[in-house]
């Protein structure tokens, strides 16, 4: 039996998980739930399950076989694309589709800062360094970086719990 393409499912994969990102975010994004906390638990769920969906069809591909190490690289790079695709639309919302929203994430962020009780001093403050993460590159980059960084944390639990060596006899 000829071992499934770990490219193959990763990308098709995260083009799906990316897409259903893009949808969510779009959601999310219009219906400014985006200030709601639990909103921003809601990608990494749609990552999740796209990591399970991809790891399961490598390893279903495979004859029921995936040893820990396919599982993590499948999910890891099912991550990678998700992650490339949403942090692209990311930029393009924010530059072309709505350029107010973030001024409007900001306002909102100095709103809660306010009434936590910071001082003006710590607000500017803490807005100074937000202003450096959200340019453009670098907030892509960040949002890269950390989605394959979590989908790499997801993975290896993920493989753990679904690997499957093959017998050695």
């Amino acid at each position: 039996m000829e071992q499934p393409s770990t490219a193959r499912i990763a990308l098709k994969w995260g083009i799906i998980g990316g897409l259903a990102s893009i949808v969510l975010s779009t959601a999310i994004f219009m219906t400014e739930l985006w200030k709601s906390p639990i909103a921003s638990f809601l990608p990494i769920l749609l990552m999740i399950v796209f990591l399970v969906l991809a790891i399961k069809e490598f390893k279903t591909d495979n004859g029921e076989f995936m040893s820990f190490g396919q599982g993590l690289g499948v999910g890891t790079l099912t991550g990678a694309v998700l992650g490339l695709l949403s942090s692209m639309f990311g930029q393009l919302y924010q530059k072309v589709i709505d350029p107010t929203f973030l001024t409007r994430m900001k306002d909102f962020q100095y709103e809660k800062m306010e009434e936590q009780g910071l001082s003006d001093a710590q607000i500017e403050q803490a807005m100074a360094m937000t202003e450096k993460f959200s340019n453009g590159g670098l907030s892509f980059v960040i949002g890269l970086i950390f989605t394959i960084f979590f989908a790499f944390l997801f993975s290896l639990a993920i493989a753990g719990i679904m690997k499957k060596n093959k017998p050695v006899f």
